[in-house]
Parts: C-alpha cells; sequence; structure tokens
C-alpha cells in the first residue's frame, strides 16, 4: 500500500458552524478528516459518526481532563473515565484513528506520568485504538528536557508532536537539545502543524516573512517526521493544521472574521505541505 498523508481539519474554532455544513466544507477543501474535541459539544456522536461516515471522512479524537480536580488520584480516576466515554464514540462504520491525550501537569513527578500513561496503555490494549501523548504546555509533556528522559525510558510511547508549544516554552528552537528532538521523532505518529515562535504558541501568519525562520525550523522537524513514516513502511502519518481561534490567534486589528481567517491559515499551511511532500 502506498504511503499516504492524512491531513486532518480541527473541529477546534469551529464549534459553531453546524455538523452538516463544516464537514461539507472540510471535505471539499480536500481533507482527508477531522480532528475532534468531543468534550467540548453537546452533540449526538451517532448523528456526527453517520455524517464522517457519509463525507467519507476519518476522525481522530482530541482530549483532556477539563473537570475540576483536587488530587492526583482524582485526577487518574478523571482520566480514566474520560477516555472510557471517549472509546464510545464509535459504530460498524466508523471507529477513531487514534486518541491524542493531553495528560498529567507540568508538576508531575515520574511516577506520577507512568500512573497517566499506565491509565492509556491499559485502555488502548482493550480498545485496539491507539492512545498518543501530545506535547503540550500545561501538561506533562510540556518541555523537550521532560519527554527525552521519559521516552528513553518508556520506548512503547507515542506522541503527537507539537512542537510549537516546546519551542514557546525553552524560548529557543531547541538548538541545544536536539538530542530530544530527535528522540521525540522516532516516537512521533501524528502532528500538529501549527507554528509558533519562542515567545508565543502561534504566529500572526506563518506566510509572513518576519516569521520564515520560525516555519522553517518547524519544517525542518516535521520533514524528518514524514521522511522516517515513509521509510518505517507506515501505511499513513497524519496532520492536523491546527492553527487555532483566539486567544491563539492574536485579534490585533483584523478586520475579517476570525473563523474564516482561522480557516484560511489552515488551508494554507495544508496546501504548503502537500506541495513539499508530494514526492518525499
Amino acid at each position: 500500500m502506498q504511503f499516504q498523508l492524512k491531513f486532518m481539519c480541527p473541529r477546534w474554532g469551529f464549534e459553531s458552524i453546524p455538523w452538516s455544513e463544516f464537514l461539507n466544507s472540510v471535505k471539499q477543501a480536500g481533507y482527508s478528516g477531522i480532528e475532534w474535541f468531543p468534550f467540548a459539544e453537546e452533540d449526538n456522536y451517532q448523528e456526527v459518526l453517520d455524517l464522517l461516515h457519509h463525507y467519507k471522512l476519518d476522525f481522530s479524537i482530541l482530549m483532556s481532563v477539563i473537570q475540576p480536580y483536587t488530587n492526583y488520584p482524582d485526577y487518574i480516576a478523571a482520566l480514566e473515565n474520560d477516555l472510557l466515554k471517549l472509546m464510545e464514540i464509535r459504530n460498524e462504520n466508523k471507529t477513531p484513528l487514534f486518541v491524542s491525550a493531553q495528560t498529567g501537569r507540568e508538576f508531575f513527578s515520574y511516577d506520577q506520568i507512568l500512573g497517566c500513561l499506565n491509565v492509556c496503555d491499559n485502555i488502548q490494549e482493550k480498545f485496539s485504538i491507539p492512545i498518543y501523548q501530545e506535547t503540550h504546555r500545561n501538561k506533562w509533556s510540556y518541555a523537550a528536557h521532560v519527554v527525552g528522559p521519559v521516552l528513553e525510558r518508556n520506548k512503547d510511547i507515542k506522541l503527537t508532536l507539537d512542537i510549537s508549544h516546546w519551542f514557546c516554552v525553552s524560548e529557543s528552537y531547541l538548538e541545544d537539545q536536539q538530542a530530544a528532538v530527535e528522540k521525540a521523532i522516532l516516537h512521533t505518529r501524528h502532528i500538529h502543524a501549527r507554528v509558533g515562535h519562542t515567545e508565543g504558541p502561534q504566529v500572526w501568519d506563518p506566510a509572513n516573512v518576519e516569521y520564515a525562520e520560525a516555519l522553517k525550523q518547524h519544517l525542518l522537524i516535521w520533514d524528518k517526521c514524514v521522511k522516517l513514516a515513509k521509510q518505517n513502511n507506515r501505511q499513513y502519518l497524519s496532520i492536523t493544521l491546527e492553527f487555532g481561534p483566539p486567544p491563539y490567534m492574536v485579534k490585533g486589528n483584523r478586520y475579517i472574521s476570525f473563523v474564516q481567517e482561522q480557516w484560511r491559515l489552515n488551508l494554507w499551511m495544508k496546501d504548503l505541505l502537500k506541495d513539499r511532500y508530494h514526492e518525499f
């Protein structure tokens, strides 16, 4: 089977658009599917699955524990409960490709991180749906210097790599942390293709010349992820175009709809990567 890039459109930022209209636009724009945070909306999940089947679109699930908790045992219980609920979002026609899990907190100990990983491992084994750990600020995976040693000791972890967070946290392009970055690339199964910079997780517009270096640094890492996926004979590598709405998007003096602007930015990035990796 020929290697494929699956470009995924985020539902994040477009929750105000009715599902049928949204998915029709996603299909017409040439995406392979969507990334969906089900807990963000009061939806009939089966109706959404039927629409995904109708439009022949894949989907992945994004999750984070959003309910309040006061201690680590409460957090672990909530993580397990949320993942179990998400595993029910499937039917005979549609099953999520994977779950991107934003787990833990930046202050968790190594043993507490292992507790989060064990919950994810047990559930993915039971339901045969991969659970990837997303690199994200505010979570255990918030920085390269933390994730690198965890990957060294836990060889089976698979990542959703959002390198924009690490650039922002480190206030650098990780020039002096390349060993951790290379290790993360080896574990990457999904990419969040948002361009950040050393002072923030999302640039104003990745096409602007002032962000040329930021775009270049992201592309260097994504290039390696795509090449490795092909070399390892994976069927596909999925990429979510993840420029987000305010406050990720700086409002500034934009005088158009933020929804339209987010859609435009993600389409620009999708087209850039599609052209770049056409014959990779």
